[in-house]
């Protein structure tokens, strides 16, 4: 299935999951120039141009990459449906977005250098943070995991390639630079996506399109630096892809959550920063959005610690303005936990504001 259309703006850009591609759509038109890559640590005497021979230096440093970070991509397979994966381990562990494997549990894999496809049995899911885990069920010889990299060393134009199957086209490459870090990001909602806000993401301009959802977007160094999840979308144009604006899951959440998705079948620490309460949208007298109204509170939790209660209606959290669920969810997803921020909120129809250490959103895998 082709990836919902877009909910989510940034800077007037909306946002579609690059996720599942129907598997009839691999007849399409599509380029596979290289792609994916951001250099890490690289100086910038590997630039073109920098010295004699600098491009074809280039060229080689990205069919070196190509080479050792290929093989370890593969294309999953769900019904008509597919999606990307990245080898995480020599047991047959395969991660890749929650968006991608949906409410299946039993897939079909294809590496890269096979035309072969095995079987593979879902592992488990973490949603709130679009990531997911797959297990070929007869591991074959010879697999080969990624490395992933730092992702405090991913710095605004390094270079990147994305690596996936978009639109069914395996083993497909393209290239650009890491355009922004940091970037907090509604997935639409629908289809098989909860619509996850997930923060910290990697904005890239390689190209990411359907089918590329779960694959691998690599530093000159080899190294996976994120996972492909989105991709932004123009609303003026009935959604037609804004080229150059993808979004990847950093490296330092994806082995955090993969590591408790293999060990444990579950996320016990999401890194998350949470309130400990469940809310809604708050609508005024013009029925316009006007914050979001606190359903229930946890006992013990950061809102009740710091005295929030039922019915109160959350309009700021620190310096961000919340006139919406979505609104208190992306404010959320850019801090951590045990960081301590101002909640400004009204009760009863009067202005409060309470100092609350945030929490750690509990699993809900």
């Amino acid at each position: 299935m082709v990836a919902p259309g877009a909910v989510a703006a940034v800077t007037a850009l909306a946002l579609a999951l690059a996720g599942c591609s129907s598997s009839s759509s691999s007849s399409s038109a599509q380029a596979s120039s290289p792609s994916v890559g951001s250099s890490g640590t690289k100086q910038a005497s590997s630039a073109p141009g920098a010295q004699p021979g600098g491009e074809n230096q280039l060229q080689d440093a990205y069919q070196k990459v190509i080479a050792d970070v290929l093989p370890s991509v593969v294309q999953i397979t769900t019904g008509d449906s597919l999606g990307s994966g990245i080898v995480y381990d020599d047991k047959g562990d395969i991660v890749t977005n929650a968006h991608v494997v949906g409410t299946a549990t039993t897939f079909t894999v294809t590496l890269a250098n096979s035309t072969k496809s095995l079987d593979a049995t879902l592992v488990a899911s973490y949603p709130d943070s679009d990531l997911a885990v797959i297990k070929l069920s007869n591991s074959p010889g010879g697999l080969k995991p990624a490395s992933f990299g730092d992702s405090g060393k991913v710095q605004l134009g390094q270079i990147t390639l994305a690596m996936g199957s978009p639109l069914g086209l395996s083993g497909s490459v393209t290239q650009g630079i890491v355009s922004a870090t940091g970037r907090t990001v509604s997935e639409p909602r629908g289809g098989s996506s909860p619509g996850a806000t997930i923060g910290n993401m990697v904005q890239t301009s390689a190209a990411i399109n359907p089918g590329n959802s779960g694959g691998a977007l690599v530093n000159l160094d080899s190294q996976v630096i994120g996972i492909n999840t989105l991709a932004a979308t123009e609303p003026q144009t009935n959604g037609a892809a804004a080229p150059g604006i993808g979004f990847a899951i950093p490296a330092s959440t994806i082995t955090s959550i993969t590591d408790q998705l293999i060990k444990q079948g579950k996320v016990t620490n999401s890194g998350r920063a949470a309130l400990g309460i469940t809310a809604r949208t708050s609508f005024n007298q013009q029925f316009q959005p006007a914050g979001a109204v606190i359903v229930t509170v946890s006992q013990g939790g950061p809102a009740a610690s710091a005295g929030l209660q039922a019915g109160d209606v959350i309009t700021k959290i620190g310096d961000s303005a919340v006139d919406s669920l979505n609104a208190l969810t992306t404010a959320l997803a850019s801090l951590t936990p045990g960081t301590k921020v101002t909640v400004t909120y009204t009760r009863d129809g009067n202005g409060k504001t309470a100092d609350v250490t945030l929490g750690t959103l509990e699993s809900t895998s």
